[in-house]
């Protein structure tokens, strides 16, 4: 039976999710919910007291395809996905950036997850590749800074409430709520809505070790 897997977003750059090149993807951080995430599952962003956006969804995608990182890695379908440092910001932002060696190493791109000058953040990656699963959807909404404000009935009758971790609720728990999106934001499906809350932020580089956030321009 399909699920909806909700969490409040705390950092929104764009690559976590990543909503450009017409796919909304999940490929890295919460390795909790791309390891059991399976198609026609929800994910569900809620905004929080970090991005001063509590109430408001920042993103929805229904999972339609689950990749492994070298299948995402091998496929040019996700080409645009890799990161190329010197190019465009949402370039910069891909996701695309794990493949597994012959000898079962992990390799991570020069991307928003490695250190400033391309090196290997290990604590980035170790987390990440707790899973090996990238979420991949074809039916989102992504509206980023543009979050709108969710009905507090819809969530109150959902029982959803910003915490730590993620919530898990049966598909028919949360049809209201899945049904207020299709509904007033039919003709915003799959589009890029508003930028993400913190894309203006220059090139950034952010580290699971200590929680901060490196702007190198």
């Amino acid at each position: 039976m399909a699920k909806v897997y909700m969490y409040v977003v705390d950092r929104d750059f764009g690559f976590a999710p990543n909503p450009f090149h017409g796919f909304c993807t999940l490929a890295t951080c919460k390795p909790r919910i791309r390891n059991v995430a399976a198609p026609d599952d929800w994910v569900i962003g809620m905004g929080g007291k970090k991005l001063k956006a509590t109430g408001r969804c920042v993103f929805a995608m229904k999972v339609t395809h689950v990749v492994t990182y070298n299948e995402y890695w091998t496929n040019p379908d996700y080409n645009d996905k890799k990161p190329i440092p010197n190019g465009s910001k949402r370039i910069m932002l891909g996701d695309n950036i794990y493949s597994q060696q012959e000898n079962n190493q992990w390799k991570q791109a020069h991307s928003h997850h490695s250190y400033p000058d391309g090196s290997t953040n290990i604590h980035n990656l170790t987390r990440d590749t707790k899973s090996n699963k990238v979420l991949i959807s074809k039916h989102f909404y992504y509206f980023g800074r543009a979050a709108p404000i969710v009905p507090d009935l819809l969530l109150a009758r959902l029982g959803f409430r910003n915490a730590i971790g993620h919530r898990t609720f049966p598909l028919a728990e949360a049809r209201e709520m899945l049904s207020w999106l299709d509904q007033e934001f039919l003709y915003q499906q799959n589009q890029l809505i508003a930028n993400p809350f913190n894309f203006d932020k220059g090139i950034t580089h952010y580290s699971v070790e200590n929680n901060r956030i490196t702007v190198i321009k």
